[in-house]
């Protein structure tokens, strides 16, 4: 299937030996071997112009295979689908941020500390997404491509997991104007074959986050994707039809962040039912 792709995810080569051979370098210099290495810089060193090379040396050889050696270590630690995942959440964030011709640096700063923040990314995620981010900068499929590929390889709850990571982006950075970004994010759910509803719910839930005098029961209704006053007999099925959608097994093969996102869905749709059964039930 994936043959028929212009870009396909690649895994990031494990670095060469060249660092490898920096590192033993420097460390043999550090316990006093290789003599006559020594007798060579022995001079240089005395004058500091020594030291100042193998530190030059250090930071543009050294740390930069220190981080492929980081990057190819974690992804190969996770699943094609997680990786694949995470690849094209990417793209198409990056493809929303572009929507007003380019993607600032700012706005690639809000995508990575969205993963740092929501996602609770540590340094090693840190740097494969900036990786992902930089390479999608330069050379990215088209967001149908994106699109198609995420239909075809993921079901509807991951679907659904994406489109809520989407609004979360887009109202996360407190924008006044976000409708054009609003309108992609809608055009995905459709492409994605989301129910309108669905959709619907998933960006009320942001929306009215930000409504400063939304009461409990407001947001309840909001988080269960209902009217003010449905009855109880509609709270309990869509109660049951969000719970079925964001267990968080059906999303397990993402990768922990991703179950994660799910299970604090799950714990809103919860809160939600709890309320109105004490109120209704």
């Amino acid at each position: 299937m994936n043959g028929q792709y212009q870009y396909q995810y690649r895994y990031h080569n494990r670095p060469g030996c060249g660092g490898c051979l920096l590192w033993a370098i420097l460390i043999l210099l550090m316990m006093g071997g290789a003599p006559l290495l020594l007798e060579v810089l022995g001079a240089l060193l005395a004058g500091g112009l020594g030291t100042a090379i193998l530190l030059g040396a250090l930071f543009f050889w050294g740390l930069p295979y220190l981080m492929r050696s980081r990057i190819s270590a974690y992804e190969r630690s996770q699943t094609a689908s997680h990786n694949e995942f995470v690849y094209l959440l990417v793209n198409i964030l990056l493809h929303i941020a572009r929507i007003d011709g380019t993607v600032t640096r700012e706005e690639q700063e809000a995508i990575i500390n969205f993963f740092r923040v929501n996602l609770r990314y540590n340094s090693d995620q840190i740097l494969w997404v900036k990786e992902l981010i930089r390479e999608a900068s330069q050379s990215s499929p088209g967001l149908d491509e994106l699109l198609l590929r995420f239909k075809q390889q993921f079901a509807y709850e991951p679907r659904l997991i994406l489109l809520e990571l989407i609004f979360q982006v887009i109202y996360a950075d407190g924008k006044a104007n976000v409708e054009p970004e609003v309108e992609v994010a809608h055009r995905i759910a459709r492409y994605l074959e989301i129910g309108a509803s669905d959709a619907q719910t998933i960006q009320a839930r942001y929306t009215q986050r930000h409504r400063q005098q939304a009461s409990e029961e407001e947001r309840y209704y909001e988080v269960l994707g209902l009217d003010r006053g449905a009855s109880f007999e509609e709270i309990k099925r869509a109660y049951r039809t969000l719970s079925m959608q964001y267990h968080p097994d059906k999303v397990s093969h993402l990768g922990e962040e991703f179950k994660r996102v799910a299970e604090e869905k799950m714990k809103e749709i919860n809160a939600a039912y709890d309320f109105f059964k004490r109120h209704q039930g």
